[in-house]
């Protein structure tokens, strides 16, 4: 009992608030992606993001869905420019942990790992290629 609660802690203390008001992992910058970035992980991953992102994000990730968050000026995922800032492990993070403003909502009690990491493979797919 007592080492799952130590375990416990250990993976509350490594979540770390960032500005915007993200929870990030400690080791955001440096969490690859185990998936490869196949026709199979992709279709998954829009299948993911169709469900759980398009109402927001929009259907093609420009960030113009109905239910977008009227005072999020960032939402469009295809922004290449936004690639060196939003590596995988960041993504996972906020897919994870959501935000509460702009709205964001987290999604670690709906979507396992794996659903993250395929959902984070066709996310990065959207950036436009400079």
């Amino acid at each position: 009992m007592h080492l799952l609660c130590a375990a416990a802690v250990t993976v509350i203390a490594l979540a770390v608030p960032q500005a915007g008001g993200w929870t990030l992992g400690e080791d955001a910058a440096t969490k690859k992606n185990p998936l490869p970035s196949d026709a199979k992980t992709l279709a998954a991953g829009k299948a993911i993001f169709n469900d759980k992102c398009q109402r927001c994000h929009g259907p093609g990730g420009l960030g113009d869905g109905p239910d977008a968050d009227p005072d999020a000026t960032d939402m469009d995922l295809t922004n290449a420019k936004r690639a060196a800032r939003h590596d995988d492990g960041t993504v996972y993070y906020k897919v994870m942990h959501g935000r509460k403003r702009p709205k964001m909502p987290a999604f670690k009690d709906e979507l396992n790992e794996e659903q993250i990491w395929t959902l984070v493979t066709y996310v990065q797919s959207l950036r436009k290629k400079p």
